[in-house]
């Protein structure tokens, strides 16, 4: 999926709401957020293609306090499909409102974090029903993790002090590793290459998760492709 390369922009508010949008026409998505909590300089970041209506209500009617995708996204490990929170009482009360806006139900919400505290949420939402959301999530969902990781990273990085706070280190094995899983390589696949067993590539993967404050092993391939550790294939 091409897109917008955000290293080589000039850090602006207009470049990653530009980037958001391309996301949502290339996947067929309606609307997109991301939301970003840097420690190291103390800053909010937050990026939305909302009509400026829905994000005045949103505002004045505190659902960030309420709103369940945030929370439970929040608390996770894994992208968070919002169909699983439709049950949560501050849902109905959130996206009843956000139906007036145009805003679909149908969506799911990605947590990234990075190595010094760092947490980011990318949300995105679609106006279809259940089925054709079930469908184009899964469709979606791998290239949504490496967006996630992408815009959050280039985010943090609009700092001075991050963006010379983050060299992970790893090693030569877990770098051929995840050259192979970019390339679409199986564990089983991989040990077969490298002649190891695929529980050993399962304790690099881990140990690449860990180094590079990856949540998943998609996260983790779409880190090291964004430091140029590896490279896309």
């Amino acid at each position: 999926m091409d897109l917008i390369d955000l290293g080589a922009s000039p850090y602006s508010d207009g470049v990653f709401e530009d980037f958001l949008r391309q996301v949502c026409e290339r996947l067929e998505l309606d609307h997109a957020a991301y939301a970003g909590i840097n420690p190291v300089s103390q800053t909010i970041h937050g990026f939305v293609t909302y009509p400026e209506a829905w994000k005045k209500h949103y505002a004045e009617k505190g659902f960030d306090r309420i709103d369940p995708t945030l929370e439970f996204a929040a608390r996770s490990i894994a992208p968070v499909d919002w169909q699983r929170l439709a049950t949560h009482p501050n849902f109905e009360r959130v996206f009843s409102d956000a139906e007036d806006f145009g805003i679909g139900r149908m969506g799911m919400t990605i947590p990234v974090r990075g190595p010094y505290g760092d947490i980011g949420m990318l949300s995105v939402s679609a106006r279809v029903g259940p089925e054709r959301w079930k469908l184009q999530s899964e469709k979606v969902a791998a290239d949504l993790q490496s967006v996630a990781v992408h815009l959050h990273d280039t985010v943090m990085r609009s700092d001075d002090l991050s963006r010379v706070l983050r060299h992970p280190q790893l090693s030569k094995r877990e770098l051929e590793i995840l050259q192979w899983t970019a390339a679409g390589k199986t564990q089983h696949d991989i040990g077969e290459i490298l002649s190891i067993s695929h529980r050993t590539v399962e304790v690099h993967l881990k140990s690449s998760r860990e180094k590079l404050y990856a949540l998943t092993t998609a996260q983790a391939v779409a880190r090291a492709i964004a430091l140029r550790l590896i490279y896309p294939l």
